[in-house]
């Protein structure tokens, strides 16, 4: 497990005032004599690039300040940030030869997740991923990356065409959840996401998964079963929003940011709890300061991953993945034991009823079994 570091590291790119977060707010001023210095050396010829530089070097050094100690809130806003780069990104980025999918041969088309065959390297690829649109009328048809049913149904029908012709799948996780409509509900989504998870479970080729920005409830979840599984250094990964906790637990979602703190949704969180394998690192600022810099360590992950898990047999890939989705329901006693989750002793991990390990198995190995 290791923290993969970003493939080059550049000036922040300014954003201009609407482009700011909220605990971003110091940089606003020297933004601001940024660019009065280089209005002013346009207009007057005077030669002010010194100082223009002596003010770039403290913007770098405040924007490393902030992000070398943001709190778990503070990375929920940088993974919702607008400029956020969205799987159409990657798609265009860190991809070639795209052909997009559409449909789940049951309902529709349900553009909140995209699919598509394409090139990576030298590997060919299922591509799978949210979708929430870049303006208003896009994320509206997107139901802002909430799928349907037939979303996560049409994602399932195009792992198995990948299975089928022993192609690698790569999911590209950003959701704030799977959408929560009467119409949702009517037409099965629980069980759509739990059919996945079992399916993904033992699907008979290399699965790689990687959370872009949100990574939210089951909604993220049914995208999320894979050999390999990273995380953006400022995205996260949680069983439900910090607002949807603090509604529950404090009846208010004014408590967001302890909700966000207890959730222990950050990359680094989950690293340590060994839920993912690797972190990517983010260019200084966030991916939406550089997204083709986060495009080329999200590329060399998948690259390294998909390398590594063709060197393994497929029938060790499905176990191991088994396992590893099995492991999912462990908890601690103490702190310590959640910090080195390794050195935990092995009754302070939950263990499945015989009923439920049994029939475990027989999905695992594709048996069919009666209730």
């Amino acid at each position: 497990m290791s923290v993969r570091p970003a493939t080059k590291a550049n000036d922040p790119a300014p954003l201009g005032m609407s482009g700011l977060l909220e605990f971003e707010k110091p940089l606003l001023r020297i933004q601001h004599d940024v660019e009065e210095m280089e209005r002013e050396q346009r207009e007057t010829g005077r030669d002010l690039s010194a100082e223009v530089r002596q003010q770039r070097a403290r913007l770098t050094a405040t924007l490393k300040r902030l992000y070398a100690s943001l709190t778990p809130w503070e990375t929920v806003l940088v993974a919702r940030h607008p400029k956020r780069p969205q799987t159409t990104d990657y798609l265009r980025l860190v991809f070639r030869d795209v052909c997009e999918l559409h449909g789940d041969r049951l309902f529709g088309d349900d553009r909140a997740i995209i699919t598509a065959f394409a090139r990576i390297g030298t590997h060919r690829v299922m591509v799978i991923g949210h979708n929430k649109g870049k303006d208003i009328k896009e994320r509206v048809a997107c139901n802002f990356g909430c799928a349907h049913p037939e979303g996560y149904r049409k994602a399932l029908h195009k792992m198995k065409l990948a299975e089928k012709y022993r192609i690698p799948v790569v999911c590209l996780i950003d959701t704030q959840g799977a959408y929560p409509g009467i119409g949702s509900e009517e037409r099965g989504i629980g069980y759509a996401i739990a059919t996945n998870l079992m399916e993904m479970s033992r699907l008979h080729t290399p699965v790689v998964c990687a959370v872009i920005g949100e990574g939210g409830s089951g909604g993220a979840l049914g995208l999320g079963v894979g050999d390999r599984v990273s995380m953006f250094q400022h995205s996260f990964y949680s069983v439900i929003s910090p607002e949807g906790c603090a509604a529950i637990l404090w009846k208010t979602a004014e408590e967001r940011k302890h909700a966000a703190e207890a959730l222990r949704l950050t990359a680094s969180e989950l690293l340590r709890l060994e839920v993912i394998d690797e972190v990517i690192a983010e260019p200084l600022g966030g991916a939406h300061r550089d997204p083709e810099t986060a495009a080329g360590s999200l590329e060399r992950f998948i690259l390294d991953s998909l390398t590594d898990l063709k060197r393994v047999p497929l029938d060790t890939l499905v176990r191991r993945r088994h396992e590893r989705v099995r492991r999912w329901g462990s908890f601690y006693h103490s702190p310590s034991e959640a910090a080195h989750p390794s050195s935990a002793p092995a009754r302070s991990v939950r263990r499945a009823s015989a009923r439920t390990a049994r029939f475990s198995t027989r999905f695992a190995g594709g048996e069919k079994v009666s209730v």
